[in-house]
């Protein structure tokens, strides 16, 4: 196989000029052409990153393309990436992969029969902070993990995207957006979930967008805002999950987990980088002495300051990983066991009951500083 794969987009909105801009930063990928409903954002995106605008069915039929990505809203990504999968390409998905374990099973399915690659996002997991923690828990810092709160709570994401409305939609919501990040991460750190029990509630049955250009329509609420989660996981450990749109502000840290011999505080699994704090039995917390992880390198300005970001790394994983032929770290098998965990949740808050995952999988292989290297160019 060759040692770079083209990469073809489908879906040109919001994120794709992430992985437009931050693809060429890594091996074994090329971004060759894209495509999108609305054919003028195609040929906006292809004459602003010099590639190739087609048809979805152009994309499809495209033979130098090996792995297509699928950027389309969440109630699209079963269909789009099931007809990627159907045309002999690998699929590489933002998150969440599905809305449903049986779609996420039935591109399983169709994945094994064709023998293709199925990944998803997020992969900011394979950042440089939380591969730190990910190094220290492993090494015993803090012992055995025995549970942890994580909180991922704004006002929502009508104020600031331009184009909200899907997210409060089926599909939507802050555990199916923002959840899997923090579920990424989880499994990272601690391995699979057993089962989950949750509250769900919506704060209000429509939102008013401030954010531009659709300031002022009113849309609808089809899915909660508000969901506390109780994860019990394989291991024995238990951990809360509280995720909301309808919190103006709060002091809770993003992310705790509680040894027999310590904690870590973990910065946002939303983003690559941040400091990584740990305690002993001393109670004295202090920063763990940060390590060069090349994910951890600022490499990008944002609003609130220069960033770490290198999100394509996951897919630039999955490529390498069909080069070498090992497991990705963002594979379907840890993808379709967050969905689980989310949907699951989901389900518990509905049904007002604990429901049992149906699926495992494996914790990732860490990422460590030589083999984050391994993947840039």
């Amino acid at each position: 196989m060759s040692r770079e794969l083209g990469v073809g987009i489908i879906g040109c909105g919001n994120i794709s000029t992430t992985y437009f801009s931050l693809s060429p930063l890594f091996k074994g990928i090329k971004v060759l052409a894209c495509a999108d409903l609305n054919a003028d954002m195609a040929k906006q995106r292809a004459e602003e990153f010099g590639v190739k605008a087609q048809s979805i069915d152009e994309l499809l039929a495209n033979s130098e393309l090996d792995v297509i990505v699928n950027l389309t809203v969440p109630a699209a990504h079963y269909a789009v990436s099931k007809s990627i999968l159907e045309a002999g390409k690998h699929v590489y998905s933002e998150k969440p992969l599905v809305l449903s374990l049986e779609e996420g099973e039935e591109l399983r399915r169709i994945g094994r029969e064709k023998r293709l690659f199925i990944g998803c996002a997020p992969d900011t997991f394979l950042g440089g902070a939380h591969q730190l923690a990910r190094k220290y828990i492993d090494e015993g810092g803090v012992g055995r993990i025995t549970s942890g709160t994580c909180h991922v709570m704004s006002p929502g994401m009508e104020m600031w995207h331009p184009n909200p409305g899907f997210f409060f939609l089926q599909g939507g919501g802050p555990i199916l957006d923002l959840g899997p990040y923090y579920v990424a991460n989880l499994i990272n750190l601690i391995g699979p979930v057993k089962r989950v029990g949750a509250l769900t509630s919506m704060a209000n049955p429509t939102r008013t967008i401030t954010s531009q250009p659709l300031a002022g329509t009113i849309i609808p609420v089809e899915t909660p805002t508000t969901i506390h989660a109780l994860l019990e996981f394989v291991s024995g450990a238990t951990v809360t999950l509280s995720a909301s749109w309808d919190v103006w502000s709060h002091r809770h840290a993003n992310m705790e987990l509680y040894g027999t011999e310590g904690s870590i505080y973990v910065p946002d699994p939303n983003f690559f980088g941040g400091d990584v704090e740990v305690s002993g039995r001393d109670k004295n917390i202090r920063p763990l002495e940060a390590w060069d992880h090349p994910f951890s390198r600022l490499n990008q300005e944002s609003p609130n300051g220069s960033r770490a970001n290198y999100r394509t790394a996951g897919l630039a994983d999955m490529a390498i990983a069909l080069i070498e032929g090992r497991d990705p770290r963002c594979s379907l098998d840890r993808s379709l066991h967050g969905i689980d965990i989310m949907t699951s949740i989901l389900k518990s808050g509905a049904e007002g009951r604990f429901v049992d995952m149906t699926t495992s999988c494996t914790q990732p292989a860490p990422l460590g500083i030589e083999e984050a290297e391994a993947l840039l160019r």
